[in-house]
């Protein structure tokens, strides 16, 4: 009779690493998430003091510098190690004043944001008529009409994907058919008079026009004007300018693994914001989750066979030059998983995950645990855009799934402020990264790649 032999890796493996990932780590996980639980409002307290002290946090801003200072202040404070500030150079636009009035067929000041990477207009403005557009075929199909006007794009929000392209190539196709500047019905669901603010490109064979965005219910109002055959006439002051590149930095701290310490899993969100609100939701929220989910597993003396390190990426809104130079500063260290958190810190429902079907099986299982506070699912892809350039060289990537209906009525407005947000919901998020990051940390092997 002859014996079967099993597999000499087999017989060699701890039995600990034979058991489903899932069952290893439960009670360990439900520690987390009751700690997590048990503390009512620390992630939002901390929210509110980062975004309260530093203000908006655009890049090449002395707020963004400001806020860089305190975090890396705090992190030092919980005991992270390894804080640091990592140089980046960043764009510097800056908004200066700006206005709309409406002249024609009443007076009027009409609320409105420039758009980022948007030129200004002359000192005394540009005044002009308004044609009114729905989209890019009826712009082509009215071109006639554009030349010398103020171009309008009343687009009704469908998706972020499908109705932002009007905030990055709108002032393009204006220009193309003579248009003076351009303007966009703000990019969200609704709102009350609130216009959005948001990166927007030019194109280098068109002149480059000002571009900016009102709220829906002024670009509606003109929209029925036209339909009535009345003129519109508007005069738009824009102080618009962008200077040269400006030093700011990545921060980071980390919690050290106690048998891998060069391997890595990285979690966090964008310390930058846009000009307007305070940048609570977009996106001080996905790095004060991140770095409180850090301190939780120090304060439970949970210290993971890897390191874990909580980043704050640069330049999210408006280059993603942190992003960029992360990955240049660190694509030989070794990785097992980018976590991004760049969604609002809303009600956790789970992680979208990218990377190889066997590492999703333990993703998987890691993802169970989380099913008591609803944040067990694990979607078909995910990532983010800070962690995208890494993400790009083989790294499994993941970002931090929320409920989002309420979050494109605040995003890149005057009211991304930290009464949106729940000190509830914020801890839950606390706990789906804690026990997400730590279990893959502590894995015996690497989470592996296709």
């Amino acid at each position: 009779m002859r014996l079967r032999l099993l597999p000499l890796a087999l017989l060699a493996a701890p039995l600990a690493a034979q058991q489903p990932v899932a069952d290893r780590y439960r009670d360990v996980a439900n520690k987390i998430i009751d700690a997590a639980l048990a503390d009512s409002s620390g992630a939002w307290n901390r929210l509110a003091a980062f975004v309260d002290y530093s203000g908006p946090r655009l890049s090449g801003s002395a707020n963004l510098e400001r806020g860089i200072d305190w975090v890396l202040a705090e992190m030092k404070k919980d005991g992270l190690v390894n804080v640091r500030g990592e140089p980046v150079m960043v764009p510097h636009w800056v908004r200066g004043r700006e206005s709309i009035t409406m002249r024609q067929p009443r007076e009027a000041d009409v609320p409105m944001l420039g758009l980022g990477g948007s030129v200004g207009t002359p000192a005394n403005g540009i005044t002009a008529e308004v044609l009114v557009v729905t989209s890019f075929d009826d712009l082509t199909a009215r071109a006639a009409e554009a030349k010398g006007r103020i171009v309008l794009f009343d687009v009704p929000f469908t998706n972020y994907g499908a109705t932002v392209q009007y905030r990055g190539r709108g002032a393009i196709a204006a220009a193309k058919v003579g248009a003076v500047a351009a303007l966009i019905r703000a990019v969200g669901p609704w709102g009350l008079r609130t216009p959005h603010t948001g990166a927007m490109g030019y194109d280098s064979t068109v002149t480059r026009i000002p571009a900016a965005a009102i709220p829906l219910e002024d670009a509606a109002m003109f929209h029925r004007m036209q339909d009535r055959g009345q003129k519109i006439v508007l005069t738009i002051r824009m102080e618009a300018q962008t200077l040269p590149d400006a030093p700011s930095r990545n921060a980071m701290g980390e919690l050290a693994g106690r048998e891998r310490p060069r391997e890595i899993v990285a979690m966090g969100g964008h310390i930058d914001s846009w000009d307007v609100g305070t940048g609570a939701m977009d996106d001080a929220g996905g790095i004060v989750v991140a770095w409180e989910a850090a301190k939780l597993l120090k304060r439970l003396g949970l210290t993971p066979r890897r390191t874990i390190r909580v980043v704050g990426w640069v330049n999210e809104e408006n280059g993603l030059r942190g992003g960029t130079a992360y990955r240049d500063a660190h694509v030989s260290e070794p990785h097992s998983l980018l976590i991004e958190s760049d969604a609002g810190v809303f009600a956790p429902l789970g992680f979208g995950f990218s990377g190889s079907d066997s590492a999703r099986a333990i993703i998987k299982q890691i993802g169970s645990l989380l099913d008591r506070i609803g944040a067990g699912r694990i979607g078909a892809s995910g990532g983010g855009a800070d962690i995208g350039p890494l993400m790009n060289t083989g790294v499994p990537g993941m970002g931090l799934d929320v409920d989002g209906s309420k979050y494109f009525v605040y995003h890149h407005t005057a009211a991304d402020t930290p009464d949106k947000l729940s000190p509830t919901d914020m801890q839950k998020c606390v706990a789906a990264m804690a026990v997400m990051a730590y279990i893959v940390a502590d894995l015996p092997a690497m989470l592996p790649r296709p």
